[in-house]
């Protein structure tokens, strides 16, 4: 990070490409190579993007630390600021505070089974850690990947849903709340899926993003099957603002998400005010 956490390092845009027809895939390199050779962050950790005359926002580094050459950032539109993101494109400046928060303890999860759940934009958090976990994949015991969104349209890294589910050493269940003609895979709410495979929380952890209904009732889902407080867990950068705990807009109770988090697990909320 900058010596100064208020004043963003400057990157360059250098590629784009759409991920559904409101989310979009941004990837950056610094402009200082020194700076970019340098640059160190753990799976989970997050960026304060600037676009220059309009402001900056959070979104989580969505690439993984074992591949270095661009950050990447996926981004839905869905007000003024990541209007204008969507805007840039390659060659464009922005700025770049980061890595910002803490991050997924994939150290304590070595030898363990691991379920990622997702829905929507919620696969670029996990996205990180899965292709950590890929690329150190001798590490970590089974992987399976369940994921859904409104319709195949919707459905976030389409080519590499693809790739996984071709590997042969992870599992992928997609599924979609209104499929298309095209669709070949499961439909039905994510939580329901999760219920019917029947997931073992034996040696497991369970890592979810999504909407925070989805995030509710998959919660309940792997309660249920048995899996504990502290084998849950997930993300909360939406609430970040600052990036550096200074500005109070993203407390709940007495932590700061933007510093204590936005990486927890199901016992460290239990413990907070409900108030998200």
């Amino acid at each position: 990070m900058s010596a100064n956490p208020y004043i963003p390092m400057l990157g360059v845009i250098v590629e784009t490409f759409d991920e559904t027809p409101d989310i979009k895939t941004f990837r950056v390199r610094l402009k200082d190579e020194e700076a970019m050779a340098r640059f160190r962050f753990e799976p989970g950790q997050v960026a304060q993007l600037s676009v220059f005359g309009a402001g900056e926002s959070t979104f989580v580094i969505c690439s993984p630390p074992t591949r270095m050459d661009f950050l990447q950032f996926t981004v839905m539109r869905v007000g003024e600021l990541t209007h204008r993101l969507h805007t840039l494109r390659q060659g464009d400046p922005v700025g770049v505070r980061a890595p910002l928060g803490n991050h997924f303890d994939h150290q304590s999860m070595k030898g363990k089974d691991i379920v990622f759940i997702g829905g929507g934009l919620g696969l670029a958090p996990l996205r990180t850690l899965l292709l950590f976990m890929l690329d150190n994949r001798a590490d970590y015991g089974d992987i399976t990947l369940i994921y859904g969104g409104r319709s195949p349209e919707h459905l976030c890294f389409k080519a590499e849903l693809a790739q996984w589910a071709a590997r042969g050493d992870m599992r992928v269940e997609l599924t979609v709340d209104n499929p298309d003609k095209g669709w070949s895979g499961r439909t039905g709410v994510v939580p329901a899926v999760l219920t019917e495979l029947a997931v073992s929380p034996k040696n497991a952890v369970a890592v979810t993003c999504g909407p925070p209904i989805m995030i509710r009732f998959t919660i309940q889902a792997l309660a249920a099957l048995g899996f504990s407080d502290e084998q849950i867990v997930t993300t909360l950068e939406r609430r970040m603002k600052c990036g550096i705990g200074l500005c109070g807009r993203c407390n709940i109770g007495d932590k700061f998400v933007c510093v204590d988090g936005p990486v927890f697990t199901q016992a460290q909320l239990k413990t907070l005010p409900q108030e998200f």
